[in-house]
């Protein structure tokens, strides 16, 4: 078993499940369920307490591949089409977000997700800590959609979403919804909303009568899709990143890897 006690250490670390996550393994959550899977070894030995810290020098490996040493912070903007699913493994075959990146990448994980028919910006980081981080509803950050559906439009329900809703027995927060065109039984739709359930834009409207026929994420936070083209990735600028998100530390030596 590896636990240390690490009270007579100079050098205490940092813990196993927070250091993989800054990795790009995994979240913090997954990374210790990983721990309790028997998956971590650190210098050779399985780990079986997730409060077991790493320290300079250290091996650490999971599914038996050696994990390199977490790098500066690092997010890119990308512009997920539809038809990818935001997995790195998905159990159907579908092809995914991870797979259609260019060749070069680090290991990243998405922060939220967009499902497989829905498109528009998608952060992506090395940093699992980071991701935890920013895709809590407390940070505040308001996510925008332009929305697509098929049906009357009440403006008025569309305006009572600011006040939260339940539909089909979930509670949802307030929802910010206008009408931006419409023709015929289609029309453009603006929504934001800073809680971010699974498919919560398709279900509230659903619960409006309305069918969604497209939708497009168009900003995260002070994060925007701005004239990124399908598929087209990138790197948010380490002091516009610094700028954004207090508290990420100072400007890291630069990375060697791509």
């Amino acid at each position: 078993m590896t636990k240390r006690d690490d009270t007579s250490r100079p050098e205490r670390g940092e813990r196993i499940a927070k250091w993989l996550a800054r990795s790009g393994i995994a979240s913090r959550r997954d990374a210790e369920r990983m721990v309790e899977e028997g998956r971590v070894r650190l210098n050779g030995e399985v780990v079986t307490h997730p409060a077991t810290f790493v320290v300079a020098g250290d091996v650490v490996q999971v599914d038996g591949a050696v994990v390199e040493s977490p790098e500066r912070t690092r997010l890119w903007r990308y512009h997920k089409p539809d038809g990818l699913v935001t997995t790195h493994r998905d159990p159907e075959g579908r092809p995914t977000v991870f797979a259609s990146l260019p060749e070069g990448m680090p290991r990243v994980i998405s922060i939220g997700r967009l499902d497989l028919n829905s498109e528009g910006l998608l952060l992506l980081t090395n940093d699992g800590e980071l991701a935890r981080r920013l895709e809590l509803p407390s940070n505040g950050w308001l996510r925008r959609y332009r929305v697509r559906v098929f049906g009357v439009v009440d403006e008025a329900r569309l305006k009572a979403l600011a006040e939260g809703s339940v539909f089909e027995g979930v509670r949802y927060g307030p929802i910010e919804a206008g009408l931006d065109s419409r023709k015929g039984d289609n029309a453009w739709l603006t929504v934001a909303l800073r809680e971010g359930k699974n498919r919560e834009v398709r279900k509230v409207m659903r619960g409006l009568n309305l069918h969604v026929s497209r939708l497009i994420r168009t900003a995260y936070g002070p994060f925007q899709l701005g004239t990124l083209q399908r598929s087209e990735l990138e790197e948010v600028p380490g002091k516009v990143l610094r700028e954004q998100i207090p508290g990420l530390g100072p400007a890291p030596r630069p990375s060697r890897r791509s």
